[in-house]
């Protein structure tokens, strides 16, 4: 789950793309030649997307590749190329292997559409493609914590969103940005009042209706529907207390695509919050075996999702061999990708302190809390935990 401090630039990043994605206009002036619009382009370009949603990279790029043959001056295949690099990085946003191609896709798709933003009949096309691009910079910048950065080119998408925003009745494809920024233009200033000066330009949304939107969107639309139940699955879970209706979200994005490792690992920690633990423990495993067999994005952070999750279930069945085993690898995977300060890494250390103390091995018991001090804020709960479990353990050695 994303802590909450990383949301106001990157949620508002986002609603700018989306926003800009969603908003395409149906206006008159020659606006039914746009590529985006074209139906054949969207067919040809359906399973390529289909493909990029369940980590078939090299798929969707060929499809992706043929758009750019037959389209080379339009911005639009550059800026599913540079999608496609995007999720490549989703499954661990903390590498950076794939930035410098997302970046090089999405400036290439900026340049092209800024050529298109300067032909009277194509304007709408290119700010809608400008305002995409800047705006999912501005969204991997924020993850990136090169905070000016996201936030200039985040007020460059502004400045070509309003070319692009429709003014007619909004379809189901079309309430998608609508949805989003109704519900996020209420939701940052009541959690971040410190930005509240800066959306005071901005119309004041209705959260409400942002979430009716994205439901209708999520349950309805075609081409927008798997971004908007991603977005409708995270605000559900995180700030909604919903966990329910983000289960309900997150088991179609697994089912639909089986190997995007970002759904499932979501799935399954919908899964054991709900207290369906069979079925989390079962996805949780399959999770492993795609690590082992090498699957595209299964990595050690969906690793330690998987293994905690395991580990949890088999202490509450009191199987202390096995639980301790998968607290162990949940820590191996944290240290790999330097995840000291991760709850699943400091937990698993106070579940392994557990066993220990269990099994009369005080002195490891202590390490592990010891060290789930050292990673951690004083304020930080697992702290918390660890400096009361420590004062017990030393306690009972007096």
């Amino acid at each position: 789950m994303m802590k909450k401090n990383k949301w106001p630039i990157l949620c508002f990043s986002a609603i700018l793309f989306l926003l800009a994605f969603s908003n395409q206009s149906h206006a008159e002036d020659g606006k039914d030649s746009l590529l985006i619009a074209d139906m054949y382009v969207q067919i040809e370009a359906t399973q390529a997307l289909n493909d990029m949603y369940n980590f078939k990279f090299r798929e969707a790029a060929k499809q992706f590749h043929w758009l750019k043959q037959k389209y080379k001056e339009h911005p639009l295949p550059y800026f599913l190329m540079g999608l496609n690099a995007w999720w490549r990085i989703m499954p661990n946003l903390d590498v950076e292997t794939y930035d410098e191609t997302f970046y090089a896709y999405m400036d290439t798709s900026i340049m092209k559409a800024k050529q298109l933003y300067e032909v009277g009949s194509m304007k709408v096309e290119g700010a809608f493609f400008l305002a995409a691009a800047y705006g999912f910079e501005a969204r991997l910048l924020s993850e990136r914590k090169k905070w000016l950065k996201a936030a200039g080119h985040a007020n460059k998408a502004l400045n070509y969103l309003d070319d692009c925003r429709s003014k007619d009745e909004l379809s189901p494809e079309l309430l998608f940005g609508d949805g989003l920024y109704n519900y996020f233009s209420v939701w940052i200033p009541e959690n971040y009042p410190q930005l509240r000066p800066f959306l005071i330009l901005f119309d004041k949304g209705d959260k409400e209706l942002g979430l009716n939107q994205l439901r209708e969107v999520a349950h309805n639309a075609f081409y927008t529907r798997t971004e908007a139940q991603y977005w409708l699955m995270r605000i559900l879970f995180t700030e909604e207390n919903d966990p329910q209706g983000a289960l309900y979200e997150s088991e179609y994005l697994h089912q639909t695509y089986p190997n995007n490792a970002y759904f499932q690992r979501y799935y399954t920690q919908l899964l054991f919050h709900t207290g369906r633990l069979a079925k989390a423990k079962m996805l949780a495993e399959d999770m492993l075996m795609k690590i082992d067999s090498g699957y595209i994005g299964y990595e050690a952070t969906s690793g330690r999702y998987a293994c905690f999750y395991i580990a949890r279930i088999w202490e509450s069945n009191l199987d202390e061999d096995k639980a301790f085993y998968y607290y162990q690898r949940t820590i191996e995977f944290a240290e790999q990708i330097k995840a000291y300060e991760s709850g699943y890494y400091l937990y698993s250390l106070i579940g392994m302190a557990r066993i220990y103390d269990k099994r009369g091995d005080t002195k490891n018991a202590k390490e592990c809390l010891k060290t789930v001090r050292k990673n951690s804020k004083n304020k930080n709960d697992a702290n918390k935990k660890a400096k009361e479990y420590l004062k017990s353990l030393n306690d009972d050695g007096d």
